[in-house]
């Protein structure tokens, strides 16, 4: 299962597997779509795209220091 070792809002690098030597990229798990693991996708931050998992490799979570919360946009 692609969602395997994934969280709901984590933020990983990321590899498209349809692109040759590509660039890693940011991805966060959206649950836009449902908080049902099998209705998750991977949106790039800053671009409202979102991708089907299976488009990407994904490298390791990106970690977040404990003292800086992350903040929506809407609060």
């Amino acid at each position: 299962m692609v969602f395997a070792g994934l969280e709901a809002g984590g933020v990983y690098w990321a590899r498209r597997r349809s692109v040759a030597d590509t660039q890693p990229t940011v991805v966060q798990v959206s649950t836009v779509f449902g908080r049902n693991p099998e209705y998750w996708t991977l949106l790039i931050p800053g671009s409202g795209e979102h991708h089907m998992p299976d488009e990407f490799d994904i490298i390791e979570e990106i970690p977040f220091p404990a003292s800086a919360p992350i903040r929506q946009a809407a609060e």
